[in-house]
């Protein structure tokens, strides 16, 4: 009996090849999704509507959150990855490094901030009309 919960336990939570089935499918889903927005030519990103579906997919409890969960911290411990291309441009285009590079750095940090504070502001205004 023990065997078996182990072997249980092996597969659905730390198994290689499983972690790779949850991100083939998450990538999938993605480019279904941007598949679509194209076909429909819809100006936003495929991307954005692969997340919204999984998202009602994850909250419709039509997935179980279990079944691309691994797969999915996977992606996130692996981020940092996603922004290489990022920084290679940077190196690629000396010009960001001059006073362009710090205007739009300006511009980034203070758009950043009034991201910010505008969804702290909705989430406080939420807050405020859930106790009430």
């Amino acid at each position: 009996m023990k065997a078996q919960e182990t072997i249980t336990r092996r597969f659905t939570h730390g198994s290689a090849g499983l972690r790779g089935l949850q991100i083939l499918a998450l990538m999938l889903l993605c480019w279904l999704a941007q598949l679509l927005t194209s076909h429909l030519q819809w100006p936003i990103p495929g991307s954005l509507v692969g997340l919204f579906v999984l998202w009602l997919l994850l909250n419709r409890k039509v997935l179980p959150a279990a079944w691309v969960e691994d797969g999915a911290n996977d992606l996130l411990n692996h981020l940092m990855l996603f922004f290489v291309p990022a920084m290679l441009a940077l190196v690629d285009r000396p010009e960001l490094l001059s006073m362009l590079g710090v205007k739009l750095l300006i511009a980034v940090l203070i758009s950043t901030l009034a991201v910010m504070c505008g969804t702290a502001c909705v989430v406080e205004i939420g807050f405020r009309l859930k106790h009430d």
